[in-house]
């Protein structure tokens, strides 16, 4: 196929949506795939407010269309609701192509914690974004459900991998850490409001805290809790190495639809400690023992109180961790993406309709 990938999350941002982006475009093209990128490195750019590490295209709508209209793509995947994705949504509504879309973000529930109002309030301009989507890809049936339940019901499930070349308990720890007093407890990931490190940070217990990751909140929470070790944004090996120098991995976001991060930690030998909500819940199971009950042994502890997480998830075998975690292919999920396309591809061709505009859609100011 012709895939266009369109995507306002790209490199230099570190997360999971790009680690997931870059993972399957190389899946992709190695499966003998033409893929074009249409991404913010294209355009002219600006800071998002309240988060100067993403920058937003500024006007891509005319060179998103040139692009578009050049490569002549079978299909388009549209990553994210920014402006980059409502540039390529609307060209795709135009010229009749068919595309999928991403659910990758709860963006009411961050557009929420960040604005102060209603999440309900931002969920009609998410329905107008995905309802002509031919797939709305999902990381788990949970979120799917969801989404159906919100008028989104064309769901299709895309789970997350690992590379495991990189990500296994084998490493040696960051010498930086391996010195520090122990258990060692671990966060990686964003390092912003919405991912709730307080309740982390702020919890009773013995150890050291380390935090492994950029965002809006670094300065402050260095500030306010100078006990704890803030490395930066480390990735590859670095990365691996890192998750090889903790005892617990310490995941206390309520928002995610999925988590990376946690995987990826499972398979370096580290048990997680989370609350019971979407994303823990989907990957690691209410009791601990998998999406599905199949480990025979704990491999997460999910509990409301998370100091109490973090204790139970202590006693727990890092071995099972690593098998668990290794259980999570690309080449699996890349399966599950790429039947998603073909099927948006070979369903009957898309009447040419009326493009939304998001700015003429009823937002919150």
């Amino acid at each position: 196929m012709r895939i266009a990938l369109c995507t306002d999350a790209w490199h230099p941002q570190v997360n999971g949506v790009v680690r997931s982006l870059g993972m399957t475009v190389n899946q992709l093209v190695e499966r003998g795939h033409a893929v074009e990128l249409i991404t913010p490195d294209q355009f002219r750019t600006m800071p998002m407010p309240g988060y100067s590490e993403i920058r937003l295209a500024l006007a891509p709508r005319f060179g998103t269309r040139r692009s578009l209209s050049a490569f002549a793509p079978d299909v388009v995947h549209i990553a994210t609701e920014g402006p980059i994705g409502w540039s390529a949504r609307n060209w795709c509504l135009k010229h009749g192509v068919p595309f999928t879309s991403a659910f990758h973000t709860r963006f009411p529930d961050y557009a929420a914690v960040r604005t102060g109002l209603d999440a309900e309030r931002f969920w009609p301009l998410v329905r107008r974004f995905h309802q002509h989507s031919r797939a709305v890809l999902v990381s788990t049936p949970a979120l799917g459900a969801e989404l159906a339940a919100r008028g989104l019901p064309q769901w299709q499930l895309w789970q997350r991998g690992i590379d495991r070349s990189v990500f296994h308990p084998g490493h040696a720890p960051l010498p930086e850490l391996a010195a520090l007093p122990g258990p060692v407890l671990l966060y990686v990931g964003r390092v912003a409001v919405e991912k709730n490190l307080p309740a982390f940070l702020d919890a009773p217990v013995n150890g050291t805290k380390v935090v492994v990751g950029d965002g809006p909140d670094l300065d402050m929470l260095r500030q306010r809790y100078p006990e704890v070790r803030f490395t930066g944004a480390l990735s590859g090996i670095e990365l691996a190495r890192a998750y090889c120098s903790g005892h617990v991995f310490v995941f206390p976001s309520r928002t995610d639809t999925f988590g990376l991060v946690m995987i990826e930690a499972l398979a370096c030998g580290l048990p997680v400690a989370a609350f019971p909500v979407p994303g823990p819940l989907d990957v690691l199971g209410a009791d601990g023992h998998g999406a599905d009950g199949s480990m025979p042994a704990r491999i997460a502890a999910l509990d409301d109180n998370l100091t109490a997480a973090i204790r139970r998830a202590l006693q727990l075998d890092p071995l099972a961790a690593a098998v668990y975690g290794a259980g999570f292919s690309w080449d699996k999920a890349t399966d599950q993406f790429e039947a998603a396309l073909m099927q948006a591809r070979q369903a009957p061709p898309a009447e040419p309709v009326r493009a939304a505009q998001p700015w003429r859609t009823a937002v919150p100011a």
